[in-house]
């Protein structure tokens, strides 16, 4: 399945967050992977952050992050940066932009 998200970052911490987003840690990723993602790319428009991600199941992905450590630490890092933050428990399955349109 394929999911998009809209986060936003901190005016004051963009350079910040693509930092952060240069040294991800291999143990997040891997986790991620594992969950059944196979892309995760994410676009920045001034503030705004736009995340597509392709998985299996998005609800899984949620659930099997939402109580690993390394996650927890990777979001208590990022709520530091970000406006707006998504929701990593079972109800931010539902938290996907909706389509509007496709080719």
């Amino acid at each position: 399945m394929r999911v998009a998200l809209h986060t936003a970052v901190r005016a004051d911490r963009i350079e910040q967050y693509e930092a952060a987003h240069r040294e991800v840690p291999a143990e997040l990723t891997e986790a991620i992977r594992a969950a059944g993602v196979t892309s995760w790319t994410i676009w920045r428009s001034g503030t705004d952050l736009f995340h597509l991600l392709d998985c299996e199941d998005y609800a899984r992905l949620l659930a099997a992050l939402e109580t690993l450590p390394v996650n927890i630490a990777w979001q208590a890092r990022m709520a530091e940066l970000l406006d707006i933050v998504h929701d990593y428990t079972a109800d931010g399955a539902e938290a996907g932009l909706p389509v509007v349109w496709e080719l």
